[in-house]
């Protein structure tokens, strides 16, 4: 086994083997061809192998303490393994780095230092990464500018990089931190090599799918890796690839719909009745006046099936004609197809009357919540739905990346580097039913419904109607539906020239600039069908479509599965042969199929120039003192246009009623924005003695808003109401969010592959974006409210001003000849009917524009404490760290209007036990993350808490021969859930269950 060591005994050791060995020396020196081979020169120790655990940790390690800035990082643990076979799941071993994990279990993106996904930047190979997102549940506008790292295989990354600090020459976008990914190049590793890994995977969640579901137990894994130098080692090849299949399923109890939130001494038709009011003796433990509740709009369950193929591949060429230049160029292939089969049982609730109980305040939660059956105005019962939907889901994501490099020494103080590539990712529908296709099928048998919310699990208990004791296939309808088309595509392309100038006396100036265009579209449209109350008759059904199941046998991992109360049965169903039938009673396919023409279509365009200048030097001030000092300059021009209808005019349709007319053919509204930034940053690091740095870094870093918020074009609400209505539109002109950064840090590296360090951070953010009200005319609209006839039916003396229906009244009976209006007759309960159209002359509608701003600033800072010990030679270690992060950028609870906090603030830890001796090598990693905030919505401004997770990975290998080695993983070994909630533990968001993960395989190295 090899190893990286500290610089400072790199050339020690380069000194002694010169001295030890001159002839050997003196026969690798000037241009003979096994310099470039890497063959027994002393300044080749600078490029070591670096293989097993111990290895790379080492290298980790010093890549930590050799860096300017504070750096972590992962280096693989042999040529083709990196230490886990999803990035997110490897980044999350960094202190400070926190992941965003799917339904299924897997991670998908980072979260730095208690700053979100949104606001990290990802770079591949130095490069600016594109990210394609669908929205939520594979359709609707993605916002989100976050790389999704369950797109990239592992086994062609060589190393990642994780800046904490920013540089000036690190490109911007990165607020929490900058992540480079380093993939395998043949100059970095001369001479043939070449691999082959080939795994089974067992995901113990398909053991728990329904037998409809397809998925299979043990799925395929297989990558390899070949890379050889050429000509003298002028030139080189690395090819890597890899094919995954992966097949799991979860199970997730939810609240999709949210919880209304009320004060205590809200008197509303949906709040829960006050003293003296009827059903206030039904309530148990009632939350007072100052305590904040909430009710839940449904509550449901779903068990999810989900097929992934993964397929990456990247090809690297590398030519050096000349020894002092090197070019380099690189294509690298993402493929990413996911599909899910989902089943679901659920109820609405109405805020009806009922009985309930609750926990005690400040913020109360139901203990159990229930609603009574609805009655006719006989006062027989009328029966809900108990609903059963089912869903097919398939996208597909790609990313294509070409790049260029080259590598120029001019002379010995001169170097320079350009580099240029053109990256595209896109995520789009995989299926004839669009990217997520839904169908509502219902029972009309639900009396009272109750729901326990006191467990992990919701118990949900339906009374049905008297004589029947199951739900009834042959009663079984289709409701509504929802078929939906989303596309993502973001394309980056990116040229930089840099260089760095050496003087004499050891100082440095580094020097660059670049240009960068990113070019993203989101775009989206859907097919809903609301036939809420059934779609035909349940005689238009083949009963055998459906089939009876039990949600509580999917839910095994949560205490309260099998609770005798919980009414559990629900219908299964063939989702193409009902999705058929639906259509034929519909007489319209074109109903239950996505549509193909988008309704919302979001185009944008980034443009940003940047030139940085850094100057590097070291002192010896009684101690050597390393100084980084530069400043970048970036200055970004948006242009941004939508997809809008245009609006035409405003029609008074009823009396409560105005709504907007639209002209017959959507049209692009199109704005834009620009923002120039000095951006400068300081590192300053102390040899305190030999084994100890003390780091200290400032620098301003900025992250850019969201697509929808920088948004052109401008949508208006359909109905207005008689004071006005209601519109949104994005501000390309927003500001980034803008971030001065403080870190101090000290490390010990007092052993062999041996250090503690303790750090320090702040951040002080500004230009936080929080939605505006803007008053505007938008379109010239005229309305009827205030006009001619309107006057007219107020100065009769007939009305007042607040007469509404009396002035509609009026103008039907005296203007029902005039221009605008259109008067219809009476409707069965003696309305006049008909509609009043807006003249030229009445006065223009005023509408509350929705728009966002940069209104606030906050701060967070908090800890970081790691430490990696070797106990000898005994093959055993240890690795942990543990990180804190506090702020005001929280959520407030008790504060029932729109916040804008920081998404992803949360404490977290890791400890890694491992061995490696003897062919041996074995891993135990924990990895903790405390309760944080994920996200805002579902009914309102509503939070929702990811609560603490903490998951035990085991990874254990042997080395058979120098070649060949047999591996075993699992994953999620301790079998965890997942659980999100609202305000109160209570409140149930999302409660998944997925299960351990199992790999076994094998590596062969063929040199």
């Amino acid at each position: 086994m090899t190893y990286h060591v500290p610089r400072r005994r790199l050339l020690a050791s380069a000194l002694l083997i010169a001295l030890a060995q001159p002839a050997l020396a003196q026969d690798t020196q000037g241009s003979d061809p096994a310099v470039r081979t890497g063959a027994s020169e002393p300044e080749t120790l600078d490029t070591v192998v670096v293989t097993g655990i111990r290895g790379s940790l080492t290298s980790s390690m010093n890549l930590k303490r050799d860096s300017r800035g504070i750096v972590d990082g992962i280096v693989a643990e042999d040529i083709g393994k990196f230490p886990d076979t999803n990035l997110a799941e490897s980044l999350q071993r960094i202190s400070g780095v926190s992941i965003d994990r799917t339904a299924s279990g897997e991670g998908s993106r980072i979260t730095v230092r208690g700053v979100g996904p949104d606001f990290n930047l990802v770079l591949l190979n130095g490069r600016q990464m594109p990210a394609a997102n669908l929205g939520p549940g594979g359709g609707g506008i993605s916002n989100s500018r976050a790389f999704d790292f369950a797109n990239l295989a592992s086994e062609s990354v060589s190393e990642i990089e994780v800046f904490k600090t920013s540089r000036a020459e690190t490109p911007t976008g990165g607020i929490g931190a900058t992540v480079n990914i380093k993939t395998a190049r043949p100059f970095d590793n001369p001479g043939p090599q070449a691999t082959i890994g080939l795994k089974g995977v067992h995901d113990t969640s398909v053991d728990n799918l329904p037998d409809a579901y397809s998925g299979d137990s043990w799925t395929p894994e297989v990558s390899g890796l070949f890379s050889n130098t050429y000509a003298d080692g002028r030139f080189g090849i690395a090819l890597s690839g890899s094919y995954q299949d992966r097949d799991s399923g979860f199970s997730q109890a939810s609240v999709g719909e949210g919880w209304a939130q009320f004060r205590g001494d809200t008197d509303s038709n949906t709040s829960l009745p006050l003293p003296g009011q009827p059903g206030y003796d039904r309530i148990t433990n009632r939350p007072g006046p100052d305590t904040i509740y909430g009710r839940p709009q449904n509550t449901g369950y779903s068990v999810n099936g989900v097929q992934r193929q993964r397929t990456n591949g990247q090809l690297a060429l590398q030519w050096a004609p000349t020894d002092n230049v090197t070019t380099t160029l690189d294509y690298t292939y993402a493929e990413n197809k996911v599909q899910q089969q989902r089943n679901e049982l659920s109820v609405w609730f109405n805020y009806g009357p009922g009985d309930s109980s609750w926990t005690d305040g400040p913020i109360a939660g139901p203990i159990e919540y229930s609603e009574d059956v609805a009655l006719d105005a006989n006062g027989n019962p009328v029966y809900g739905d108990i609903a059963m939907g089912g869903a097919k889901l398939a996208t597909k994501s790609e990313l294509k990346s070409v790049g260029f490099n080259v590598e120029w020494e001019v002379n010995d103080a001169l170097s320079m580097a350009f580099d240029y590539h053109n990256s595209r990712a896109e995520s789009q529908p995989d299926s004839p039913y669009g990217s997520a296709g839904v169908l509502g099928t219902a029972v009309f048998q639900r009396g009272r419904t109750s729901v326990d919310y006191s467990g992990d699990l919701p118990i949900l208990t339906i009374e049905l109607p008297p004589g029947v004791d199951s739900i009834d296939p042959s009663q079984a309808v289709v409701t509504g539906s929802v078929f939906q088309n989303s596309y993502n595509r973001s394309e980056v392309e990116q040229f930089q020239a840099s260089g760095r100038f050496q003087f004499e006396n050891y100082s440095s100036l580094d020097f660059g600039i670049s240009t960068a265009e990113v070019n993203n579209r989101s775009a989206a449209a859907v097919m809903q069908r609301d036939t809420w109350g059934g779609l035909g008759s349940p005689g238009d059904y083949d009963d055998d479509i459906f089939y009876s199941d039990n949600m509580g046998r999917y839910f095994d991992a949560f205490r309260g599965h099998n609770d005798p109360r919980f009414t559990d049965q629900f219908l299964m169903f063939d989702f193409e042969r009902l999705r058929q039938r639906a259509a034929e009673i519909a007489g319209n396919d074109g109903f239950y199929r996505a549509p193909t023409d988008f309704t919302d279509d979001l185009r944008t365009r980034e443009r940003t120039n940047s030139a940085f200048v850094q100057w590097n030097n070291q002192f010896d001030w009684g101690l050597p003192v390393n100084v980084s000092v530069g400043v970048r300059y970036e200055e970004t021009d948006v242009r941004s246009s939508a997809l809008v209808r245009e609006a035409t005019g405003i029609s008074w349709n009823s009396v409560n009623e105005l709504n907007v007319l639209y002209a017959d053919e959507q049209v692009f509204g199109t704005d834009g924005g620009r923002y120039d930034h000095f951006l400068p940053a300081l590192d300053v690091s102390v040899e305190v003695r030999d084994d100890m740095v003390l780091r200290g870094s400032y620098s301003q870093t900025i992250g850019r808003p969201g697509w929808n918020q920088i948004r052109g074009g401008l949508g208006l609400a359909d109905i207005v109401r008689v004071d006005g209505g209601d519109g949104s539109q994005g501000n390309p002109a927003l500001q980034p969010l803008k971030s001065d950064n403080f870190d101090l840090s000290f490390e010990w590296y007092y052993g062999d592959a041996s250090y503690v360090s303790l750090g320090y951070f702040r951040k002080n953010i500004r230009n936080f974006i929080s939605d505006t009200i803007v008053r505007d005319t938008p379109y010239n609209l005229n309305t009827p409210v205030g006009g001619t006839y309107w006057n007219n039916a107020i100065s009769s003396g007939t009305c007042t001003a607040s007469q509404v229906e009396c002035i509609r009244d009026y103008i039907f009976v005296n203007h029902a000849d005039d221009p605008g209006v259109f008067y219809e007759g009476l409707n069965s309960a003696g309305q006049r009917t008909g509609r009043i159209i807006g003249l030229p002359d009445d006065p223009i509608a005023g509408f509350d524009i929705v728009t966002p701003a940069n209104q606030r600033s906050d701060s967070l800072d908090g800890w970081e404490f790691n430490v990696q010990h070797m106990f000898g030679e005994s093959g055993f270690g240890v690795y942990a760290n543990y990180t804190m992060v506090d702020s005001g950028l929280t959520f407030n609870d008790f504060d029932l209007g729109d916040q804008y906090p920081m998404i992803g603030l949360s404490d977290s830890a890791n400890l890694v036990l491992f061995y490696d001796k003897y062919d041996w090598q074995v891993r135990a990693a924990y990895n903790w993350r405390d309760e944080f905030l994920s996200g805002i919505g579902g009914q309102g401004p509503n939070p929702n808490y990811n609560e603490s997770y903490g998951q035990l990975d085991l990874s254990v290998s042997y080395q058979v021969n120098p070649r060949l080695s047999l591996l075993a993983e699992a994953i999620n070994l301790t079998d965890e859930t997942q659980r999100v909630h609202a305000r109160h533990t209570n409140q149930l968001r999302f409660a998944t269950q997925t299960g351990p993960r199992y790999m076994v395989g094998l590596r062969y190295n063929f040199f």
